[in-house]
């Protein structure tokens, strides 16, 4: 069996930045090892797999309100293009307040004794833990910022915990194109030392910072090694609207 499949990059426009992900076109239902053996083939954290629903639709024609479900770990996601890149559809997720004393180690672990916070929150419905860094801090900073995720699968092992954000408030005046935050993504509890660009982290984020910046609409990049961008807009309905480019970087045909 022969199939289409593509690499495309995540919120960027630009190849080999980025969060590379897989897609991969499948005509007739695969056995569900053969999703594990492709994904685990591509190597890559994120593997869509999208199937025709009935044998008349053609992969080449627009869907009538372009918009693409995808069924994930997490749940539906909802993916429409818009004129100036993909807008994803995610849930909101509040945070509270996170007593210090009980991530004190894994912080310190992480990012060492010398490096300031500023606010702890948490969010118990994604168990991701959101550390702010000092508003002293700068871009360069956080991108340089040596952490180590090795130990903290082994300090925090009650499940309480399977992400750590680091985020830091943008620069106002300071780089063209100007971002409203920052952050990095750390998730080795899960195999994922720092991914490129996470979604579900920022819907923690745009729920933190646009209760801190009273604004609905912001603009936020992602400061990994390969960096990404994001445009949020908080919806009325308690949801979020994540928007980023895509950049097609392979395209060829996979043999199962």
């Amino acid at each position: 069996m022969k199939l289409p499949i593509f690499i495309a990059d995540a919120f960027t426009a630009t190849a080999f930045r980025g969060n590379p992900a897989a897609v991969c076109l499948v005509e007739n239902t695969l056995p569900e090892d053969a999703h594990q053996r492709i994904a685990g083939e591509m190597n890559l954290s994120e593997t869509a797999f999208i199937r025709k629903l009935q044998p008349s639709d053609n992969f080449t024609q627009k869907n009538t309100n372009n918009t693409l479900t995808f069924v994930t770990m997490s749940g539906e996601l909802k993916a429409r293009r818009a004129e100036d890149g993909i807008v994803l559809d995610f849930p909101l997720y509040p945070t509270s307040p996170q007593d210090l004393h009980e991530v004190e180690d894994l912080i310190k672990a992480a990012i060492g004794d010398d490096t300031l916070v500023q606010d702890i929150q948490y969010s118990p419905d994604t168990r991701k833990l959101l550390v702010r860094l000092s508003d002293s801090y700068n871009r360069s900073f956080l991108e340089t910022l040596k952490v180590n995720t090795e130990p903290l699968p082994r300090i925090e092992q009650t499940g309480k915990v399977k992400g750590l954000i680091l985020t830091l408030k943008g620069e106002p005046g300071g780089r063209t194109p100007q971002y409203d935050f920052y952050s990095r993504y750390f998730a080795p509890w899960v195999g994922l030392p720092e991914d490129p660009v996470t979604g579900s982290a920022h819907t923690v984020l745009s729920s933190y910072w646009s209760q801190q910046l009273r604004k609905k609409e912001m603009r936020a990049f992602q400061c990994s090694r390969r960096g990404g961008e994001l445009d949020i807009s908080l919806r009325p309905d308690g949801r979020v609207d994540l928007k980023g480019g895509a950049a097609i970087v392979l395209e060829g045909t996979l043999t199962v």
